[in-house]
């Protein structure tokens, strides 16, 4: 599933210098969700992750890719070290 997300996003979020790291789903609170994880060579603000949400968002609604088994999407960023 992670090539696919890739292939449909990596070329408009590039612009914001992120790209995705990981993708998988995980059950919380009996939630199923669809996870997808950014990086960056620098710290990603929560700017830059609101406009990739919403980028992915529309890509990922449009295109019909999750599983209709999954209640949530989550889009985060790995915390970077100092």
């Amino acid at each position: 599933m992670k090539n696919e997300v890739e292939k449909l996003v990596s070329s408009k979020i590039k612009e914001l210098n992120v790209f995705i790291d990981d993708v998988y789903t995980s059950t919380e609170e009996g939630k199923k969700i669809f996870n997808i994880v950014l990086d960056s060579n620098e710290v990603i603000d929560l700017n830059k992750i609101t406009a990739a949400s919403q980028i992915i968002n529309k890509i990922l609604d449009e295109e019909k890719i999750l599983p209709s088994d999954i209640d949530e999407l989550d889009i985060f960023s790995k915390e970077k070290g100092e």
